[in-house]
């Protein structure tokens, strides 16, 4: 009787497996590194509101300090144009502040206020064209408003007050709306509403840059998970 050996099966190759396909991406979930267009508009709109926030301030502190703070730390006056016998020079509606000088000091050129009448606190404020030594010792000033053709009665030394230390145009009336009994209370008013204003706008800006800082953090974990998920990250 023959007998034959049995036959081994040949090994049987495993199918190749077909490539992973990468995990799908939640819909609406923002790719590593990137910031959805919405996102910036919102941060660019909240910096530009801020920008002009504190540009506006900027500008009040401005005005409150030249028409206030300034005059009242320096001993300065501050004058409102109401004629325009100084024009152009100085156009009706300015805001004239001027500082306290002595007769001696004053020079031809000066602009110079003086109060014409003893008993009338209302100044005048004119160039001075002129001036006279008197025998006694004393000055004699001639004045005369730049867009005047004739000059001024003359002026006595004692009748100068002040001479114009800086011109703001077009702030006179709001300096003649400050300047009334109450300023002070106002002027208090004022300052602290500025100082609440200007803590807020802090305030508002440290909160943006934490919650920008926030975001900016999540996003780069979020990131690297996903990365790491799909065998992406490298290691050193």
């Amino acid at each position: 009787m023959t007998l034959t050996a049995p036959r081994h099966a040949a090994p049987s190759r495993p199918a190749p497996a077909a490539p992973a396909e990468p995990a799908a991406r939640p819909t609406g979930t923002a790719r590593p590194g990137t910031a959805r267009p919405e996102g910036r508009f919102r941060v660019v709109a909240r910096s530009v509101g801020l920008g002009l926030g504190y540009g506006v301030l900027a500008v009040v502190l401005l005005l409150a300090a030249v028409t206030i703070l300034v005059p009242r730390f320096t001993g300065s006056v501050p004058l409102t144009v109401l004629s325009g016998s100084m024009e152009p020079t100085l156009p009706v509606g300015s805001l004239v502040v001027v500082r306290p000088v002595e007769a001696a000091d004053v020079r031809i050129g000066d602009v110079v206020t003086y109060l014409p009448n003893p008993d009338d606190p209302t100044a005048v404020t004119h160039r001075v064209t002129g001036i006279t030594h008197r025998t006694d010792g004393g000055r004699t000033f001639t004045l005369q408003g730049d867009a005047n053709d004739a000059p001024d009665l003359p002026v006595q030394d004692h009748q100068v007050r002040a001479r114009v230390w800086y011109v703001v145009h077009h702030l006179g009336h709001l300096n003649s709306a400050v300047n009334v009994d109450d300023r002070h209370l106002g002027v208090y008013v004022v300052a602290g509403g500025f100082f609440v204003w200007a803590v807020d706008l802090w305030r508002r800006t440290w909160r943006d840059r934490r919650a920008a800082a926030d975001a900016g953090s999540a996003l780069d974990q979020r990131g690297l998970g996903q990365a790491a998920q799909q065998g992406t990250v490298g290691h050193p």
